[in-house]
């Protein structure tokens, strides 16, 4: 490296985002992820012993996956490369592996390879990696934000060991925030801010565990705002903070497990009858963005599995809140889509019906061969008598409407598939039921 290079990576260092110049460079700096980082935990050990072997880390973003590769990069006395996935191909994994090879042959030098955003390799560029990984060339770091057991190859996650990192407590935020406005090696310390208690607290608060989103906010406002007049200090109040977020930083992408968690959580608390639940996580999908469409034929469905026949007309109200929205469109049908969310979430619950359909399924693909009973088959047509077609009972000609004959195949008589539940109507089905069928006299 010539001075003219030593001096661009200086002024790329001084000139970097506030949240990448913060990155602890060593274990006892990193902030949260006790639950695999405590002194006990099994990735604390082998990072403290120099021990790497291949693993996954896992989860959303600003959570500190490419900071933790950064400490163990820091920590590590094998030679450590960086590829991002997004931008990189079988050429530079080719690059890596050659200079990895070189370096076990020549000097028995072991190379770790971080790849950024691992998911983002296709098929064919992870089934390259495999064999080098297999072999020892590479201890594999992988970084992603999609669940690795949908997203990397199972041959590559077999051979690695997954670690989740959760968002960041509050708490967790609030350290890195005040050391942000203090460090004035790495932070904005030499800006001589201050915060107040409340600007921190609601900084940590809406950035839900992102600290990115904590430390950008806290750039921006230090870099903007104008000195008090009085005390000569930047402030960054309450009134600052919420100018530099705008609006909550929603933890909700479309395409990944976020969208499966949430979209989880409003159906379990539909079925669970928490409507309040329910539509904090429906107007948490309206607000990122997520389809009208897609939220009713999900109400839909639990109106069906959740609710089924005690209270029918569950669907009813639902099918007609997924006609609705096609017809408004927003904002109006976050209206549509909270009526008939919080209608299936006070419903009577049953999954009678749920249960009915899959023992039934369960039937039929066990006894597949089972024939229709003569007296139940078609017998409007020439002939049909002269296959046995006879002997069927029409119901309506008894008392009650009901008579007491063979519905179901031979080999499947007494099964019973639909048993009505006790709560809303499904109880007026048991007693109708019970009605119909207590006279003998019906019954043959």
């Amino acid at each position: 490296m010539d001075l003219f290079d030593y001096m661009r990576e200086n002024s790329k260092e001084k000139d970097s985002p506030l949240a990448k110049r913060l990155r602890p460079t060593t274990l006892d700096e990193v902030v949260g992820q006790e639950h695999i980082l405590g002194a006990d935990k099994l990735l604390y050990r082998i990072i403290k012993a120099d021990k790497l072997s291949s693993i996954i880390l896992y989860g959303p973003p600003g959570t500190g996956k490419t900071t933790l590769a950064m400490v163990i990069a820091n920590s590590t006395s094998a030679n450590f490369r960086e590829i991002n996935a997004t931008t990189s191909g079988k050429k530079d994994i080719g690059e890596v592996v050659n200079e990895a090879q070189d370096n076990l042959k020549m000097y028995g030098k072991k190379t770790i390879l971080f790849v950024d955003e691992i998911h983002r390799f296709n098929k064919a560029q992870q089934d390259y990696l495999l064999p080098f990984v297999e072999d020892g060339t590479v201890i594999l770091i992988g970084a992603t934000t999609e669940n690795p057991y949908f997203e990397v190859n199972n041959a590559l996650v077999s051979r690695s060991t997954i670690f989740q990192l959760k968002p960041l407590s509050k708490e967790n935020i609030e350290v890195l925030i005040r050391r942000a406005v203090s460090d004035v090696e790495k932070g904005m310390g030499s800006f001589d801010a201050v915060i107040t208690d409340d600007a921190v607290s609601f900084l940590a608060d809406v950035s839900e565990g992102d600290a990115r989103t904590a430390l950008n906010a806290i750039e921006l406002g230090i870099l903007s705002t104008e000195r008090d007049e009085k005390t000569g200090k930047i402030v960054i109040d309450l009134s600052v903070a919420e100018e530099c977020v705008q609006r909550r930083n929603i933890k909700y992408d479309k395409d990944g497990d976020n969208h499966y968690d949430v979209i989880s959580a409003f159906i379990k608390s539909m079925r669970g009858s928490d409507p309040d639940a329910a539509v904090y996580w429906l107007a948490k999908m309206l607000y990122a963005g997520e389809s009208v469409t897609f939220l009713a034929r999900r109400i839909m469905i639990c109106a069906c599995e959740d609710v089924g026949n005690a209270d029918p007309q569950a669907i009813v109200v639902a099918s007609a809140c997924a006609q609705a929205v096609e017809r408004v469109g927003m904002p109006e049908s976050q209206l549509i889509l909270a009526h008939a969310a919080i209608y299936v979430a006070c419903a009577p619950k049953s999954n009678s019906v749920t249960n009915a359909i899959y023992a039934a399924m369960d039937a039929v693909k066990n006894t597949a061969n089972a024939a229709v009973p003569n007296h139940l088959r078609d017998a409007h047509y020439s002939g049909s008598k002269n296959l046995g077609n006879v002997g069927y009972k029409y119901a309506h000609d008894y008392t009650k409407h009901y008579v007491n004959q063979q519905y179901l195949p031979d080999n499947l008589m007494g099964s019973v598939f639909y048993e009505p539940g006790d709560n809303g109507y499904e109880k007026d089905i048991k007693k109708w039921f019970d009605y119909i069928k207590d006279d003998n006299k019906n019954s043959e």
